[in-house]
């Protein structure tokens, strides 16, 4: 085995402890995870941790506990009452203005605003069947999406129909 197919996660005995490194991330997201830490957990040395992470999992490992701790702060908004300081606290920040920052930058929406949407969302919806939720949920396909696409580059000559 080369030495990319081992950075990649072909190597069973390194993807096994990448993963070590990642369920921990998991298992404590609201805790400091640098690098040097994670390749400790995994048995590599930095360098070579963060690159073989990055080749297996498809993003760097800050970026995946960023993603972890995005994901765990927007259930605490929608399913607790804890104030949103309690929560970025909770969720591993360190600063509140941090936290609305990168959660803005990530999810569009101000950790209040989302919230809210989140909230009004779920309002009532326990009555509706869950086939009427998802078909309200599909995105609006009433035209191909080659036929869309042409629409969107200017062309609106019609497509010639088949004689049959």
């Amino acid at each position: 085995m080369d030495e990319r197919e081992q950075r990649t996660g072909r190597d069973p005995d390194l993807l096994r402890r990448l993963l070590r490194a990642k369920d921990r991330m998991d298992a404590a997201p609201e805790e400091e995870w640098p690098v040097k830490r994670l390749a400790k957990v995994s048995g590599a040395s930095e360098a070579h941790f963060a690159r073989a992470f990055k080749d297996a999992f498809g993003v760097p490992p800050h970026r995946y506990l960023l993603t972890r701790r995005i994901e765990r702060a927007t259930a605490l908004l929608r399913d607790t009452e804890l104030s949103i300081s309690e929560i970025a606290f909770r969720t591993g920040w360190k600063s509140l203005g941090t936290f609305g920052r990168t959660f803005r930058e990530v999810t569009g929406d101000s950790p209040s605003a989302r919230r809210a949407r989140e909230r009004a969302e779920r309002d009532g919806v326990e009555d509706v069947p869950p086939c009427f939720l998802a078909a309200g949920r599909r995105p609006d396909l009433t035209i191909a999406v080659s036929e869309k696409r042409r629409i969107r580059e200017g062309d609106t000559t019609e497509p010639e129909k088949e004689v049959g």
